[in-house]
Order: C-alpha cells, then sequence, then structure tokens
C-alpha cells in the first residue's frame, strides 16, 4: 500500500469525524437508540461511502480498515454524539452544518482517488458523489427515512459540482490545498443555500413536493376494501 498524499488523508480523517458526529445525532434524533445503536450508526454513517468507493475502484481491503485513525475518529464522533444527546433540541443546525461539511470533503476525497487510480472523467465524479452520499444513504434506510440525497434541498447536486470542480483542477494539473478547500466550500455553500432558502431538485410535472416526511403525506384514497 502506497502512502497516501498528506492532504487526501488528512481530508479523509476530518470527513470521517464529522459524519460520525453528524450520523450518530441524527440517528439519537430520529431514533431512540442506545449507546451502542449510537455509535455504530455513526460509524456507518462515516464510513460507509468510503468504503463503497474503495471497494468499486479495486482499492482492498478498504482504507478503512488499514488504519485504526478511521475507527477510532468515527466512534469519537459517535461518543461526543451521544454524550450531548440531551441538548439535541438545540442541535438542529449543528447536525445540518456538519452534514454539510462531511458531504463537501467527501465529495473531493472520493473524486481525487478515482483519479490517482487512473479512472476517467465521468466515473470519478460520479465516485466523488457516490463518497458523498454513501454513508448518509445507509443511516437513513437503517432509521427507516427516505435517503436525504433523494429528497432533501439540493444534496447531490453541490457533491456532484464539488466533485467535477476537483476533476477538472487534477486533469488541469492545479489540484493542491487551494484547489480542494474551493471545491468543498463550493459544495457547502450551495448545500447550505439549499437548506436556507428550500431549494429543490426539479420534480417530475404535476407532482407535489414532498419533504420525505411520511407523517406530512396526505392520506391515500379510500376504496371498499378500506371502509368498514
Amino acid at each position: 500500500m502506497h502512502a497516501e498524499p498528506t492532504l487526501l488523508l488528512a481530508l479523509d480523517l476530518t470527513g470521517t469525524f464529522v459524519f460520525g458526529l453528524n450520523g450518530a445525532l441524527t440517528a439519537v434524533r430520529a431514533a431512540r437508540l442506545d449507546v451502542v445503536g449510537v455509535v455504530t450508526l455513526g460509524m456507518m454513517t462515516a464510513l460507509g461511502g468510503g468504503v463503497i468507493r474503495d471497494v468499486l475502484i479495486g482499492s482492498i481491503p478498504p482504507a478503512t480498515f488499514l488504519d485504526w485513525r478511521y475507527f477510532a475518529l468515527a466512534a469519537a464522533g459517535g461518543l461526543i454524539a451521544f454524550a450531548l444527546s440531551k441538548r439535541l433540541s438545540r442541535l438542529e443546525t449543528p447536525i445540518t452544518v456538519l452534514d454539510a461539511i462531511g458531504l463537501s470533503v467527501f465529495a473531493v476525497i472520493g473524486a481525487s482517488k478515482a483519479m490517482n487510480v487512473g479512472l476517467g472523467i465521468a466515473p470519478s465524479v460520479l465516485l466523488g458523489v457516490v463518497t458523498a452520499v454513501g454513508g448518509g444513504t445507509i443511516r437513513d434506510t437503517l432509521v427507516r427515512q427516505i435517503p436525504t440525497v433523494l429528497r432533501s434541498e439540493l444534496y447531490a447536486i453541490p457533491a456532484l459540482v464539488a466533485a467535477a470542480i476537483t476533476v477538472a483542477t487534477m486533469r488541469m494539473g492545479l489540484y493542491g490545498l487551494p484547489a480542494a478547500l474551493g471545491a468543498a466550500a463550493v459544495c457547502f455553500v450551495i448545500r447550505m443555500i439549499g437548506v436556507r432558502f428550500g431549494l429543490n431538485a426539479p420534480s417530475p410535472p404535476g407532482t407535489v413536493e414532498d419533504s420525505g416526511d411520511p407523517e406530512s403525506d396526505p392520506p391515500p384514497a379510500s376504496g371498499p376494501a378500506d371502509r368498514q
């Protein structure tokens, strides 16, 4: 295994901790889990996207299983979230901000790793998005929510933009700390604008926009079988 560039490793570890914290906070908010459940969900959020990415690019075993710091940071994020669970009502904004940070960092990481193993432009951009949204999708599925990427304010699109910027700068030989941070910043800003103004990707014509909350859905039309 060759040594990862310092920048790549630093961003990867940062995203791992942030997503671990975010995933565990989401677990506390969405489902009343014990400490094991909260930490487990935080770790799956933090590590899931990276594992999917590494498997797809043939980096076996995934980096997560070769460096103890990934597990340690993901678990630390989960434990911190569990400790802060009593203040959950005040953590709505921090959860959203942490999610945006993790999304931004992982989009850059996924795209740059894909380019480093020789993949083309489109596959690299796609893997950037998969890395960014994979862990959160696993998290939402386990707590029986529609994944954020399928319903939330500009979630996959910011990751796509960040991954595209990363790939473009690498192709032009301009990739480095400023370019990586710039791509992550663009993703973060777009994501937060979407949250602030409730912007969403276009929905099919004639459909009613839905927040993804089952309780907010209109009741199904009743038929003869429904009436007793």
